[in-house]
């Protein structure tokens, strides 16, 4: 699939689809790098705003990782660990703070789930690597 300019698909999306299959596929496999910003400029004939959005758009969707001075890495899948909600407790997804990305080791884009249990205590969870349960 190439990229069509003239499609009503805003250009950084098209390119964001054809990387995330590439990384859905298995073709580029977790930890390697995305080809630098200049390369995907030159193989898919964007600019380079284009190729900046479309790596912000897979790293809010949890598949690449931004290291500086290292580059674009596809991330691993990772487990999930269960956390259980009982009668009367609430969650809710909410963007972390600088705090809590650090101390949650967080990529940017990613949520932490916070989880109200009835007798009032609050837990956060990094929300890609958390399953709720019931």
């Amino acid at each position: 699939m190439a990229i069509d300019p003239r499609s009503d698909r805003p250009v950084y999306r098209q390119l964001a689809d054809l990387l995330h299959d590439e990384i859905s596929s298995g073709r580029m496999s977790p930890d390697s790098l995305l080809p630098s910003e200049a390369q995907l400029v030159t193989e898919y004939r964007v600019g380079r705003e284009a190729v900046r959005q479309a790596v912000a758009v897979l790293r809010a969707e949890g598949l690449v990782r931004t290291e500086r001075g290292i580059g674009t890495r596809v991330r691993r899948v990772v487990d999930r660990a269960p956390v259980r909600l009982r009668r009367g407790d609430t969650a809710v997804a909410r963007m972390p703070s600088i705090h809590e990305r650090r101390e949650y080791d967080l990529d940017e884009g990613v949520p932490v789930i916070e989880v109200r249990r009835a007798a009032g205590e609050v837990e956060i969870h990094a929300g890609d690597r958390t399953e709720i349960t019931s």
